[in-house]
């Protein structure tokens, strides 16, 4: 049986610094099996390179580097000619599993991927390089179900540690901000069944947020707030989630929606506010790297530090933060107010 065995490149010899410059190169095979549809075709059953060939209707040129280098990558085993999804991808990257994160990774592939082939540019010129806005997502549906997977993708993984990760004894609403189709939402909720939820986000997410918590099950529990968090006032709840929302703005916008926040929130509430920060131990290289997509893809928004953003909390009125490990990658600071 043959599965993955290598290294990080060693950046302090010629060969090292040469394989770490061809690392997009492993990341756009991976993209492209998520794209192809590969395991999804191998979870129904392992199959020879001439099945997987006619299953995902591929022309066959080059498909056996292809299937072996996903092999050597770690995501596939194969055996006797026969492939079969690693342990990894079976979890998180077959459609339909609590784990999957194929859709950021399907997200990555359309936005991210060619955007940082302008990254030099959006040095220069500190623009975003993905040719559009996020009012031009929201005006195409294709773009806006993508968007909505990518953000699955995130949340699948961090919900359930979420709702593991604060107290919610007393709690009996909580809003989550930018909340998309309310995925995030949904963690909490299964979590905590005394829980009732609500969504913020502009108006074209109300379909699916309608649709998605339709097919949970949670449409009796779960609220949809059309509006722009910028423009119109927060509905009041006792907790608030803020996640993966604040990198995507100015420092002064970051400010505006954390004052809005505390004066939406309930007396003795709390906002929750997780995201790749910085600062807060380790090594920051994969944060640095999501702050620069940022750049990327939007026109002021980056990473902050933990300390940046709670001095901002403060300056808005909250009384006290702490601050967490959330995931990975990401910080959970607890912004409670009196």
């Amino acid at each position: 049986m043959s599965t993955s065995s290598h290294t990080a490149p060693d950046v302090s010899t010629a060969d090292g610094l040469l394989r770490f410059g061809n690392l997009f190169c492993d990341a756009k095979i991976l993209l492209t099996a998520v794209e192809l549809g590969v395991f999804a075709a191998l979870e129904s059953a392992p199959a020879t390179e001439p099945e997987l060939a006619d299953r995902l209707r591929l022309h066959g040129r080059g498909l056996r580097d292809f299937l072996q280098a996903l092999v050597s990558i770690g995501v596939l085993a194969t055996e006797d000619g026969t492939y079969r999804n690693a342990a990894g991808a079976g979890n998180h990257l077959v459609p339909g599993r609590p784990g999957y994160v194929g859709g950021f990774l399907m997200g990555a592939a359309m936005t991210l991927y060619p955007a940082y082939g302008n990254l030099a540019e959006a040095l220069r010129t500190g623009r975003p390089q993905t040719g559009g806005d996020f009012s031009d997502m929201f005006a195409n549906p294709e773009a806006l179900a993508g968007f909505a997977a990518m953000m699955d993708g995130l949340n699948d993984v961090l919900g359930p540690e979420l709702a593991q990760a604060f107290d919610w004894t007393g709690r009996k609403s909580v809003l989550d901000i930018g909340g998309c189709r309310g995925n995030l939402l949904s963690h909490v909720l299964k979590a905590e069944p005394g829980l009732a939820g609500q969504v913020f986000d502009l108006p074209a997410m109300e379909p699916l947020f309608e649709q998605h918590m339709a097919n949970l099950g949670l449409t009796a529990r779960a609220t949809f707030h059309a509006g722009d968090f910028f423009a119109d006032d927060l509905p009041a709840a006792d907790v608030m989630i803020c996640g993966h929302v604040l990198s995507d703005w100015s420092p002064a916008q970051r400010k505006t929606l954390l004052h809005k926040s505390f004066r939406a929130l309930d007396a003795g509430g709390t906002l929750l506010v997780y995201d790749r920060m910085l600062g807060a131990g380790g090594d920051d290289r994969e944060n640095l790297v999501v702050s620069l997509n940022m750049l990327l893809v939007t026109d002021g928004g980056g990473a902050y530090t933990v300390d940046e953003i709670a001095a901002e909390a403060a300056e808005a009125g909250f009384a006290s933060t702490a601050h967490r490990p959330l995931g990975g990658f990401d910080t959970l600071l607890t912004c409670t107010k009196n």
